[in-house]
């Protein structure tokens, strides 16, 4: 799939807000986050797919799963929590039925795959690498409401190098673990990526939280406990983007609570290549030429030609400002 990478003119001067991220070439570096956006085909009414840098698709076992039942989400101060349980359909109806209408979009297609067990990571990359129309595979390896789908391989360096190098040997597609916040010391987790093959990293995923009815004494989420996603998360993950980029040379893609275009600014100055923007789209489905828009005015008053110039450019005692 051919990717548009032409830069946008304001005012007069040129601002490139194109991407790499190893072999992944995005336009801009907005994606929209796994499990936030459907399929992303759900909504190409109210939204044109083509201006998204990328559409990071719901997540994908082998087989459909049904999730778990309700109640799934429930609002918090600054946030919410969510035991969705990976929901979804299976792999093979996905490419069958969503993959043929995004490919009609010129916006990349990473598609986010999970696992019981490393075998079924390295058979979803096999299968999704001979699907025409899928650009990059993005590891679950951390979400933190559901026993198995990854988190016990993404809480230590030898699990992620074991999941990673095994979908390494089973395709030529750009993979992007999605690491866990969950851990005491994520660096390590961005350093076993990068050493087991990993073309960029993406962080953070919900933080392991949890909210209870006092009227009824119960937990107010089916599962007991969720994952906490929202503004109540942007700073911590802010500082995991920061501790990462010190850590490793692959592109990051930063997540957690974004709701403007400053919030993206913070995360690319804080050392990402290209964020996701996931609790936002339940909020305002319309803020993609936002936050586009406010990217575009805040690098035309920097003298900011190309997007690139920004990121990891956090002033520090050891680092001066660009």
């Amino acid at each position: 799939m051919t990717v548009d990478t032409s830069s946008t003119s304001l005012s007069g001067t040129n601002v490139d807000l194109s991407v790499k991220l190893g072999q992944l070439h995005l336009k801009n570096p907005l994606i929209a986050a796994s499990g936030c956006f459907g399929y992303g085909v759900e909504y190409a009414d109210v939204v044109d797919l083509s201006t998204i840098g990328g559409i990071s698709v719901k997540g994908l076992f082998l087989e459909e799963r049904s999730g778990h039942p309700p109640t799934r989400i429930v609002e918090t101060p600054s946030g919410m929590l969510n035991a969705i349980g990976l929901q979804g359909i299976g792999v093979h109806q996905f490419i069958q039925e969503k993959l043929p209408e995004l490919r009609l979009y010129r916006t990349a297609v990473i598609v986010n795959i999970c696992g019981s067990t490393t075998d079924e990571y390295a058979e979803l990359a096999r299968i999704l690498s001979d699907a025409d129309g899928v650009d990059a595979l993005e590891l679950n390896v951390s979400c933190p409401n559901i026993k198995e789908g990854g988190i016990e391989f993404g809480c230590n360096p030898g699990g992620i190098g074991e999941v990673v190098s095994r979908v390494r040997q089973a395709t030529h597609l750009p993979i992007i673990p999605k690491l866990t916040p969950n851990v005491e010391d994520i660096a390590s987790l961005a350093i076993a990526a990068e050493e087991a093959g990993a073309d960029a990293i993406s962080l953070v995923n919900t933080f392991l939280a949890m909210a209870i009815d006092v009227e009824t004494k119960r937990p107010k989420l089916s599962n007991v406990l969720g994952g906490l996603s929202g503004p109540a998360i942007r700073p911590i993950a802010v500082r995991m983007v920061y501790e990462c980029r010190k850590a490793v040379s692959i592109p990051i893609i930063g997540m957690g609570g974004i709701m403007n275009s400053t919030d993206v600014l913070e995360f690319i100055i804080a050392g990402s290549s290209a964020v996701q923007i996931g609790t936002a789209n339940f909020i305002d489905p319309f803020i993609w030429p936002k936050l586009l828009k406010g990217i575009r005015e805040y690098a035309h008053r920097k003298d900011i030609n190309h997007l690139s110039e920004l990121v990891g450019s956090i002033a520090t005692e050891d680092h001066k400002a660009v």
